[in-house]
């Protein structure tokens, strides 16, 4: 078979300035630029599938809203990928492998070999790795299991339930134990899904009522409140939470646009009468964990007790408006983005 042609440029993804408020199309920009060949220790990768995640949106501020580096005006965004390699300067790598790194938002990359992880698409599809078997369900694990200190029997609470860590979250959280799990999502469509699709005992529409329908969901309070929201959902929790109860702070995406209405931090107090424990994690503090991890959830994967759900879009051209729209609850599950159809190759 003839050697697969080296492409000389690549399509890639830049900031071209700084959001105020909800981010547009016009603060990113769609470029062509050199590709340079992989030195020593490095692979080049065609790009299949592409994360888009919400904390990407503190990486576009020029303050630390976020647990990495900022984005540069003018220069390229980043994230988690998957491809596979068309190319091999590093020992134990072959073209032909997938492998899991951090050069999204391009349609080709030239990843340093020990920055990038062999994955296998027999054990899972592809998009998987990037969902429940990659950091966003390790992120939901780590928040139940070491942050949140999840117990059997505990009543969870998860907000932004139908997004990508929620949607893992509130799975992870029955299949660990919990005797009751509540999921808000935004609209009844999504709140039908959390329990008509991932094994929810019951959805709430926040768009309806947020701590009316929390109180008739848990009559009797919760035990642990899993936050991906901040605001009004943290309200919520604190004051329908259990004494002793516990909260993991895992993001606050209503932080990230228009504060002026946010909610005031004398609601704080609660966490005072009730001695609650508030715990707020950054994942990669917890690798020791991951073996653990991924063992159990391949289990769950293999014997259908866990729902892998994906909002895919397609092309490197529609990137920004899935970002946009992830930022606006238009997916259910992991937002993702189709670059190739090497994944096609892979089944």
């Amino acid at each position: 078979m003839a050697a697969e042609p080296i492409p000389v440029t690549t399509r890639i993804v830049t900031l071209a300035s700084r959001p105020e408020g909800r981010p547009t199309t016009a603060n990113f920009r769609l470029e062509e630029e050199p590709l340079a060949e992989p030195g020593p220790g490095q692979l080049l990768v065609r790009n299949a599938y592409m994360s888009v995640d919400p904390a990407m949106r503190g990486r576009m501020e020029p303050t630390e809203k976020h647990y990495t580096s900022n984005f540069s005006v003018g220069g390229p965004l980043d994230g988690s990928a998957i491809g596979r390699v068309i190319e091999s300067r590093a020992a134990g790598f072959a073209a032909g492998d997938f492998v899991r790194h951090r050069l999204g938002w391009r349609d080709y990359a030239v990843v340093d070999a020990q920055a990038a992880t062999i994955v296998d698409p027999v054990l899972a599809p592809l998009p998987t790795w990037l969902g429940v078997l990659g950091q966003t369900g390790f992120t939901a694990y780590v928040g139940l299991r070491r942050a949140g200190e999840m117990h059997d029997g505990d009543v969870v609470f998860v907000s932004a339930a139908a997004g990508a860590v929620g949607s893992a979250a509130g799975q992870f959280a029955r299949l660990l134990g919990a005797s009751r799990v509540i999921g808000s999502a935004g609209g009844a469509d999504k709140a039908r899904i959390l329990v008509d699709e991932l094994g929810f005992d019951e959805g709430i529409d926040y768009r309806a009522g947020l701590a009316e329908g929390l109180a008739a969901a848990a009559p009797d309070g919760i035990d642990l409140y899993f936050d991906n929201v901040g605001g009004d959902h943290l309200v919520a929790a604190l004051y329908a939470l259990k004494v002793r109860g516990r909260v993991a702070l895992c993001g606050m995406i209503s932080t990230m646009e228009d504060t002026s209405s946010a909610p005031g931090v004398h609601h704080l107090i609660q966490a005072v009468l009730k001695r609650l424990s508030i715990r707020g994690f950054i994942v990669r503090d917890h690798e020791d964990l991951r073996p653990e991890f991924e063992k159990q959830v391949a289990n769950w994967l293999r014997t259908g007790e866990l729902v892998s759900r994906q909002t895919v879009v397609d092309g490197l051209e529609n990137a920004v408006d899935a970002f946009i729209g992830l930022l606006s609850g238009a997916n259910v599950g992991k937002m993702l983005v189709r670059l190739s159809g090497d994944d096609a190759a892979a089944s």
